[in-house]
């Protein structure tokens, strides 16, 4: 019995039978076999469980079938989906361009199609004057200088991308054609900033005021304090409509994608002229013209058969080889406006509706009531002022004294011009370029150089647009 040890077994105590800190000990059931010799109690709790799970169901199915409400009342896209899609075209990371406001109604883009020497400075003045207008004079020019000497067919992708970006108030993308190390672009670097009433009056600058119709002296709009672009693009906003004005888009197909775009309501205003005359303008312009009809020139089709530019046995000089780039670029211009007047005789569905053709004659021959059609196209309203300005413009006593200077003339003698300057060779070779284009808009060709300069005889007929 000594050598015995008796080792008493331990006693272990569960957790939960231990003082819980208040003086007593917790119950416990050991015998966990009596609720189950309890089938009442056990029902009872599986009744329970059933009825809050089909409440749950329920409650779930209720939830589900008010979403699919929701969604139907939501499906169609509402002008807020519309703020949030156009959103996704800007090309600036800046945070500023969540908490633009949202506008009330769409804006009413205007792009007005033309080329160099049709009148088109005339014509864009006609916007910029109206107070309800944000206007842009050839901002495409920027890309031309800085990707010289790029043929201009191969532009045209970066022009139609610029417009993408301008109509939706994103001026940034003139950074991308800044000199580098040049400076931050600003209100009055942008070409024709000096004549344009929205830089240079109220509030970029105190000089004019918008409403007060005008032209805008450029001398004193280059003394307005340059603003940043944001502070452009934020005046931009302002605007319910905004008319741009370029030379550089040759050929209205070119901007299809954006005219099918659902997130904006573009509409283009074509400002044509008698091929002979932009042909006679473009030879006395020629040298503020030099790099625009090289890089026209280059886009020609070399495979094309061309008739002599001068009659045999002329001595070429130096002024035939200008006005050879000046005429020679009418074959590149008048294609491409061909194509867009078959585009226009049959127009597809992004065209019905929002194309307009504007014969620069019968603007000046008669302005108030081409005016009033081009502003109910534009869903904009005339009035006694603008109307005043465009009669004024038209029937001054001058002939035009300098290119790319809009200012009061006789337009008429003007627009006629070219049939006592340009030879019977010229007018041949233009006629041969365009002779598609002036069928459709209702220009007459001629036979001799007298029919040419008997100014008592009418070269226009009805167009068939």
């Amino acid at each position: 019995m000594r050598g015995k040890q008796y080792h008493q077994p331990l006693k272990l105590t569960a957790p939960w039978e231990k003082d819980a800190g208040f003086g007593r000990k917790l119950k416990t059931y050991r015998n966990h076999t009596k609720i189950i010799a309890q089938p009442g109690i056990v029902m009872k709790v599986l009744r329970r469980k059933r009825i809050v799970l089909f409440m749950a169901y329920f409650l779930l199915l209720v939830l589900t079938m008010l979403n699919l409400a929701n969604y139907k009342w939501t499906k169609e896209p509402q002008q807020c989906n519309h703020q949030m899609r156009s959103t996704t075209y800007q090309s600036r990371s800046d945070i500023r361009f969540l908490y633009r406001p949202s506008l009330a109604k769409k804006r009413q883009l205007i792009y007005v199609l033309t080329t160099w020497r049709s009148g088109s400075s005339f014509f864009g003045e006609l916007f910029n004057q109206n107070p309800e207008v944000f206007f842009l004079y050839e901002p495409m020019w920027h890309i031309w200088q800085k990707l010289y000497p790029g043929d201009a067919v191969s532009l045209q992708g970066a022009a139609r991308d610029m417009l993408s970006s301008l109509y939706r108030c994103d001026l940034s993308v003139f950074q991308l054609y800044n000199s580098p190390g040049g400076k931050n672009f600003t209100s009055l670097g942008l070409f024709g900033a000096t004549l344009n009433k929205v830089v240079c009056s109220y509030p970029l600058c105190s000089a004019y005021r918008k409403e007060v119709v005008g032209m805008v002296d450029d001398k004193v709009c280059k003394k307005c304090p340059p603003q940043s672009l944001r502070l452009l693009e934020e005046e931009c906003l302002k605007y319910n409509t905004i008319v741009i004005k370029g030379v550089r888009i040759l050929d209205v197909n070119v901007l299809a994608p954006l005219m099918e775009d659902p997130s904006l309501d573009l509409k283009v205003i074509h400002l044509v002229r008698d091929p002979r005359a932009v042909a006679n303008s473009r030879i006395k312009s020629r040298h503020g013209l030099i790099r625009e009809n090289l890089q026209v020139v280059r886009s020609r089709d070399p495979k094309l058969r061309r008739i002599p530019f001068v009659d045999p046995g002329h001595k070429v000089n130096k002024k035939d080889g200008s006005d050879y780039h000046s005429i020679g670029a009418m074959e590149v211009i008048c294609d491409r406006t061909s194509r867009t007047l078959r585009t226009a005789l049959n127009p597809p569905g992004w065209l019905k509706g929002k194309y307009m053709a504007v014969r620069y004659e019968d603007l000046v021959e008669n302005p108030v009531k081409t005016l009033r059609s081009v502003y109910r196209f534009a869903n904009l309203t005339t009035n006694h002022d603008i109307e005043s300005f465009a009669l004024n413009m038209t029937s001054g006593s001058s002939s035009s004294s300098k290119p790319f200077i809009v200012s009061s003339r006789n337009a008429t003698q003007a627009a006629s011009a070219w049939r006592m300057v340009l030879s019977i060779q010229q007018i041949k070779q233009v006629e041969d370029y365009c002779h598609h284009s002036m069928s459709v808009l209702g220009y007459e060709r001629v036979r001799t150089a007298g029919e040419a300069k008997d100014l008592s005889k009418s070269l226009l007929t009805r167009s068939k647009l």
